[in-house]
């Protein structure tokens, strides 16, 4: 059975950082493309990052860009998420997803598996 445990969620303060982690069971990770996605109340779900199953090749969406990283380590079958200068606008359940392949997409439904999300809000 696969899963995908998000944590590190929380409140922070606009302008801090914080990681989140997502371990992953019950799959070959390292064959596995993962991404993080984010819901905010009443939006649709978005892609956020993307790291690719073999080359570490990324893709992030332009709102994130130069203040995500998402990176992962195939030897503790986790992928990572480090956000900076975050934004109240950052507010939202991230969500980390599995696909076979080593493409990213940032098409929620190219993702066969999804952890239950964690909580991240940024006040101002």
């Amino acid at each position: 059975q696969v899963q995908l445990v998000e944590s590190g969620g929380g409140l922070v303060q606009a302008g801090d950082s914080r990681r989140l982690s997502c371990a992953a069971s019950g799959l070959s990770f390292s064959m596995y493309t993962m991404a993080w996605f984010r819901q905010a109340p009443g939006k649709e779900r978005e892609f956020v990052a993307g790291i690719a199953w073999s080359s570490g090749g990324t893709s992030y969406a332009d709102s994130v860009k130069g203040r995500f990283t998402v990176s992962r380590d195939n030897t503790k079958n986790t992928v990572y998420l480090q956000m900076g200068s975050l934004k109240p606008e950052d507010t939202a359940v991230y969500h980390c997803a599995a696909r076979g392949g080593r493409l990213i997409s940032s098409a929620a439904a190219a993702y066969e598996y999804w952890g239950q999300g964690t909580q991240v809000t940024v006040s101002s």
